[in-house]
């Protein structure tokens, strides 16, 4: 029993961070040259920001495609919690579709969420694969929107920030909001468990989705005691 108190969270890890950022390789070589064309592409309609249902649309082909090629195909081999979320990222693309064919979303009113869904976006689709040769890595091994587990969860949950919806609609998006938060929580601590300093990333993006979901008039509402 005294040997347990000997092990390091990093050794309970299924693979080497080398194995992890060749994962992203391999897909990126897989899907060259489309990466440029898909942040085009995002980038037209983030300077619109207006077609939601498109936008959801485009956000689940995007979902299920890293459900599929990354997680599933390459991921879950090397790490079997990955099939868990192959799956929560395909229901992940379903509620979008559900989204995308549903009552007319509309935008949201609140700046904190305009603003900081917007940056969310943005970081995912121009950010996120910076980190790459910031942290002596190929570029290669980037992580694309789209592509890659991270900015993709990222971009999506800065697109649920802009909107918002009512009945049913309001519930798919409690559970989108739901599934990429999940994600961006497993990846942080396993960003931290392989000693990377990219695990603030996605926990960043985790705890200011959070906070800006929360508006000004909701924390006030809650810091003011009811009136008896």
């Amino acid at each position: 029993m005294s040997e347990w108190w000997t092990y390091r969270p990093s050794d309970f890890l299924m693979f080497s961070p080398r194995i992890y950022w060749r994962l992203f390789a391999s897909i990126n070589e897989s899907f060259w040259p489309l990466q440029p064309l898909v942040i085009a592409l995002a980038l037209a309609w983030l300077a619109r920001a207006r077609a939601h249902r498109v936008a959801a649309g485009a956000l689940a082909l995007a979902v299920a495609v890293v459900a599929w090629a990354f997680l599933w195909q390459r991921f879950a081999p090397i790490n079997w919690p990955a099939r868990g979320f192959a799956i929560a990222f395909a229901v992940l693309a379903v509620l979008l579709v559900a989204l995308s064919i549903g009552p007319a979303l509309r935008g949201t009113s609140r700046w904190p969420r305009r603003r900081f869904g917007g940056a969310l976006i943005a970081w995912a689709l121009l950010g996120q694969p910076l980190l790459a040769p910031a942290f002596g890595r190929p570029w290669l091994q980037a992580e694309v929107f789209a592509l890659a587990p991270d900015p993709t969860a990222i971009a999506t949950l800065g697109w649920l920030l802009l909107v918002e919806a009512d009945g049913r609609s309001r519930i798919v998006v409690r559970l989108a909001v739901l599934i990429a938060s999940l994600w961006l929580a497993a990846s942080a601590a396993m960003l931290a468990t392989m000693g990377s300093w990219q695990a603030l990333v996605p926990a960043t993006a985790l705890l200011g989705s959070c906070l800006a979901r929360m508006s000004i008039h909701d924390l006030r509402r809650r810091a003011t005691p009811p009136l008896r």
